[in-house]
């Protein structure tokens, strides 16, 4: 970045320093390392990585196939494969250079008590935040999701708070009935921001042989196909932090610049880039510049000033509008 665009897109999230609004998604660069490795590449363009996946011993993943691309997006079922919390400290941290960028921990687990045996661990390690996966399973309640529960959300959360004094960043699912409802009861727990949203469920059928392509039968959905979905939700849980000061990480689908500044005017602090990595290594730099740009244009003097300023139409219809008829 330039001089001038490090002035204009430096912001402040619970209290760390973000040299940029982007944030480099959980699942898409691995632990950090893996697009230090293309040229071109670096760290200081982003505000923040959110490492892999991490839950209390090593997992080897799901069975093949484990990605399938799909019209405007892919569908994912890699299943948390990573080496385990411990490996993860005491082998990958210390080879991460904390100067270039703020690095994410992701915390996994199928039940509260290994989400907090690793939010320990991490707390005492280098990281400079935690994010709490809680679309995974809970082997306890018969495999519902904590995150499409209100009350096991919170207990996660409430949980994890007791375990650390990091900022804590809750990543909330769209699969579920009432996700501002859930973000409030994750505020009252201890939430200090969040990142909206996870994937969606869904799946890619084989007609030959009319079985699904991913090999756990479902997956999640990334990519712009989601994007106008990840919109809706960041606008909604808005409505729950502004009275908090509570800041959202938004993500689903950006691919551009103009991506980015829709998920800012919609109520994100930062933006989180994931599946347009996979074909753009490099696309952070365009986005970043991109946003440099519109500020420049519209004479605003930080991206922070762009935050949450949606200015709607009329209120929608009863029942959320969109009826075609």
């Amino acid at each position: 970045m330039t001089p001038e665009e490090s002035e204009l897109l430096a912001l402040d999230f619970c209290g760390l320093r973000f040299a940029s609004p982007l944030v480099l998604l959980s699942g898409c660069v691995g632990f950090g390392e893996e697009y230090t490795r293309v040229e071109g590449f670096s760290n200081r363009d982003v505000g923040a990585v959110c490492l892999k996946g991490t839950t209390g011993e090593p997992r080897l993943g799901n069975p093949p196939h484990r990605v399938y691309e799909t019209p405007a997006g892919m569908l994912n079922a890699i299943g948390l494969q990573n080496p385990g919390v411990d490996a993860v400290v005491e082998r990958i941290l210390p080879t991460l250079d904390f100067s270039e960028t703020r690095f994410i921990a992701n915390v996994s687990g199928s039940t509260v008590e290994e989400y907090v045996r690793v939010t320990e661990r991490f707390e005492d390690s280098p990281i400079d935040a935690i994010e709490i996966n809680i679309s995974c399973p809970n082997v306890k309640e018969g495999g519902v999701a904590f995150g499409n529960d209100p009350d096991m959300s919170a207990r996660v959360v409430e949980a994890c708070r007791k375990a650390t004094r990091k900022p804590l960043i809750t990543k909330l699912s769209p699969n579920q009935t009432d996700i501002a409802e859930n973000a409030r009861r994750c505020i009252d727990a201890g939430a200090d921001a969040f990142a909206v949203i996870n994937t969606l469920m869904g799946m890619a059928i084989d007609i030959e042989s009319r079985t699904p392509v991913i090999g756990n039968n479902q997956g999640g959905l990334s990519g712009p196909a989601i994007k106008p979905v990840a919109l809706l939700k960041v606008h909604q849980v808005a409505q729950v932090c502004r009275p908090h000061g509570i800041p959202i990480i938004g993500q689903g689908g950006v691919t551009s610049a103009e991506d980015a500044l829709e998920f800012l005017i919609a109520g994100a602090t930062a933006v989180g880039v994931g599946t347009a990595l996979f074909y753009d290594p490099l696309i952070c730099r365009k986005i970043n510049a991109g946003i440099a740009a519109y500020l420049r244009r519209h004479g605003l003097g930080n991206v922070s000033q762009l935050t949450d300023t949606l200015v709607l139409n009329q209120p929608p219809a009863p029942g959320g509008g969109g009826c075609g008829n």
